[in-house]
């Protein structure tokens, strides 16, 4: 399915962002191959899954998104040797629970990962000290022609937070995840404890991103944020979350620039009173209205 002037607030968890020129959802593999082999060399592509971890602006993307969510990118296949092998838009706490419930552990974590797995291996998606990568093999790709290929885990540059993939233009299918066998019943436990904290410390009823900021070594980003005296601060509709100062919600129709002028404004404060330069989680894409 291919629509043009799609407005991606439709496609974000923050709810903001502006029309994308053209947006595609992939019936199968087949149908991406093709649609991949008619867009010129020139035209821009990103890739959304559930669209945390992300703010596009609110004159939109003048380029091409392709939409893994909802589409044929789901599978989550048990295939030998205790390797999983997890489609791009399979969401992460589907995956957490499909794992636990095979007997397989060690990605409880990512039940709180509010993603899907494309996204969880471009940043290297973590959580309670885990990180998506301890477990990668291998992973399956595409290129801008269509073609796809397997590369094994040590092809990547994998770092806290941060991925650096060996060819640009090339995004990811599929993730092959080592697991260890172990018992479903303790596994599903820790992954309702896990739930159960994150509605606890997290305001997962309200739009939201996920942790806006990376911590910095040895600290907490929501501590020095915090400490700055900037929960429930506002920038038009977006504020600093009460439950969780690493988190934005959009509290009130905010736009992309409350958020992004929010954003900026939190680093500030926190460089001034901490000499702490906070690094930004959540990808900014698009173009700004005034331009």
């Amino acid at each position: 399915m291919l629509l043009h002037n799609e407005p991606l607030s439709k496609y974000t968890s923050w709810r903001v962002g502006g029309p994308a020129k053209n947006l595609f959802i992939a019936d199968n593999i087949d149908d991406l191959v093709r649609f991949l082999k008619t867009l010129p060399e020139t035209e821009k592509i990103f890739w959304i899954g559930l669209g945390s971890n992300l703010l596009i602006r609110d004159g939109g993307y003048n380029g091409t998104v392709i939409i893994t969510q909802g589409s044929f990118l789901n599978n989550i296949e048990k295939l030998d040797n205790n390797i999983i092998k997890i489609a791009a838009g399979a969401a992460c706490g589907t995956v957490a629970r499909t794992c636990a419930r095979m007997g397989l552990t060690g990605i409880e974590f990512l039940a709180g990962v509010p993603g899907t797995m494309g996204g969880a291996l471009a940043m290297n998606a973590g959580a309670h000290g885990s990180e998506t990568w301890n477990y990668v093999e291998q992973c399956e790709v595409i290129n801008r022609s269509g073609e796809i290929k397997i590369r094994p885990a040590a092809d990547y540059n994998v770092s806290y937070r941060h991925v650096i993939t060996p060819k640009k233009d090339e995004w990811f299918l599929a993730g092959f995840l080592k697991l260890t066998p172990g018992s479903k019943e303790e596994s599903l436990a820790k992954i309702k404890d896990l739930l159960a904290h994150r509605a606890n410390t997290q305001p997962i009823n309200l739009p939201n991103c996920g942790s806006v900021f990376r911590n910095p070594p040895n600290n907490f980003a929501a501590r020095l944020i915090e400490s700055c005296n900037l929960k429930g601060f506002k920038i038009g509709g977006a504020e600093v979350s009460t439950k969780h100062a690493n988190f934005i919600i959009n509290n009130n129709h905010a736009t992309a620039k409350d958020i992004e002028d929010l954003i900026q404004h939190i680093a500030d404060e926190v460089k001034k009173h901490h000499n702490i330069e906070l690094i930004r989680e959540v990808h900014i894409i698009g173009e700004s209205l005034e331009n």
